[in-house]
């Protein structure tokens, strides 16, 4: 029987292997038909250099102009323990002289070339662009890569931008109750971790940066094996390929160290910031949670994604219309979530009380918020609308100059690849219902134990102390 068994699927294979040849490729290329093909949505085109240099190119030949930055992999959060600051000290330095250059000249250049140009640090990267026109980008390079490897500022400017900085804080944190709140909500929340040290510095260890902090963390990062080169605009990708390998292509890679982040570890306690200022005359509450970034958990942060889309997502979301339009207890709330980043991620659950409103009773509605969202599900046209409207805003991305660089820059320095910004779209409207009520409630749900409770921040008006009345004085007794 197993003999015979052997022979009837011989003869089937001998047959099928029969069918002829044309027939066969028919059927395939039926199939292939039927196959959806998935868009990109930037057409980007990719290179990498030699000496490790990653360069994306995004055409747009609307206008004769092109945005060209350089996106550097590191950011506050590689600092070394006591000298938050150095990598957006450096960033300031990087504008001070460089080869070829005397300290401001970079960008007096760029103004009398009819450009401008600017630079950012962040927690995982620091970038620097310019928008330019088209003729002027060999320019743009030669100069971008003269301060790669060749920065040398004058010792008299690095004491006097330290003086800048540190004014910077004071105008911009010190000065800002808001400021304030957020950095010391987001120290509470980000225990043992890098992220909880504030992008601009703790002001005792700015005033110590000195030049040789900034030439150390500028020699171990900065090299073309740890930067991307995006440039989007009127050019073609072998125009800045070529360009890119003449120009950049000449310098030499630095020996990087691991990029390492240390955890949040678990927690039991809740922890609540309250703060007082009586420059506050707008009431915020917020509950703040530790999330998986998309390079961590990629399912999970396309999910929370979308839960931000319909929790957070303007007057239509269910938090605003809750809170806003219906109890009539804020002025705002909404939901955000951060998950760009190459370690941990956060969301934020928010809302501005109305005056008169109890700031509890506000968290508490939010609660609630959450709890219904877990209890009764998301109906499929509400989750459809939400798909609809987000896979929009990423086709109207295209038409903007500097923003496809800006998601590319922040994309691939925070750990996702090019095919992850490309077909997000698909990606997205992949999400479930379930999906994101399963990281609701893994993460949010406020009648669970979370492994990592979240921190709840109070932002509140102070309150005067009442003037005491003065007793006036008894009236004598007639005589």
């Amino acid at each position: 029987m197993q003999r015979q068994s052997r022979i009837a699927v011989s003869l089937a294979a001998a047959l099928l292997l029969a069918v002829p040849l044309s027939y066969a490729a028919a059927k395939k290329e039926a199939i292939k038909e039927e196959t959806p093909v998935r868009q990109k949505i930037f057409n980007a085109e990719t290179f990498k250099l030699d000496n490790g240099l990653e360069i994306v190119v995004i055409p747009n030949h609307r206008a004769p102009v092109i945005t060209h930055m350089v996106w550097y992999k590191v950011g506050a959060a590689d600092e070394d323990h006591g000298v938050s600051g150095v990598a957006h000290f450096l960033e300031h330095l990087m504008f001070k002289g460089s080869q070829g250059l005397k300290p401001g000249e970079f960008s007096e250049k760029i103004r009398s070339l009819g450009g401008n140009d600017n630079a950012f640090t962040g927690q995982d990267y620091t970038a620097y662009h310019q928008s330019i026109s088209v003729d002027q980008l060999e320019t743009v390079m030669k100069m971008e890569a003269g301060r790669m490897r060749g920065l040398n500022p004058p010792l008299e400017q690095v004491v006097s931008e330290n003086k800048v900085i540190l004014e910077e804080r004071r105008q911009r944190t010190d000065n800002d109750p808001r400021a304030r709140f957020a950095e010391q909500l987001n120290a509470a929340l980000y225990i043992n971790h890098p992220y909880g040290n504030p992008i601009i510095g703790w002001a005792d260890e700015m005033a110590a940066l000195t030049w040789d902090k900034c030439k150390a963390f500028y020699d171990r990062w900065y090299g073309p094996n740890n930067a991307i080169l995006v440039v989007s605009g009127d050019v073609t990708g072998q125009q800045v390929y070529d360009l890119a390998k003449k120009i950049y292509g000449p310098l030499k890679p630095v020996p990087l160290p691991e990029r390492v982040r240390a955890a949040v570890p678990p927690l039991e306690a809740s922890v609540t910031v309250r703060l007082e200022d009586e420059t506050v005359h707008q009431a915020l509450v917020q509950k703040a949670f530790i999330v998986p970034s998309y390079h961590q958990n990629a399912k999970e942060s396309l999910a929370l994604q979308v839960l931000e889309e319909l929790m957070g997502g303007g007057p239509t979301s269910r938090l605003y219309k809750a809170l806003v339009v219906e109890q009539k207890i804020a002025t705002s709330a909404g939901l955000s979530y951060q998950g760009s980043m190459w370690s941990d991620g956060d969301l934020d659950l928010y809302a501005s009380p109305l005056p008169g409103q109890k700031p509890e009773d506000v968290v508490t509605a939010l609660d609630e918020q959450i709890r219904l969202l877990i209890k009764n599900g998301i109906p499929e046209a509400e989750l459809s609308e939400a798909l609809t409207r987000m896979q929009a805003e990423a086709v109207y991305a295209r038409d903007s100059l500097s923003g496809p660089a800006m998601i590319f820059g922040y994309s691939l320095a925070s750990g996702s690849t090019i095919d992850d910004v490309e077909y997000w779209q698909y990606n997205i409207a992949a999400v479930t219902a379930n999906d994101i009520l399963a990281v609701a409630k893994k993460y949010l749900d406020p009648d669970n134990a979370q492994k990592r409770p979240p921190v709840t921040g109070y932002l509140l008006p102070k309150e005067k102390p009442p003037e005491t009345a003065l007793s006036a004085p008894a009236e004598k007794a007639a005589p």
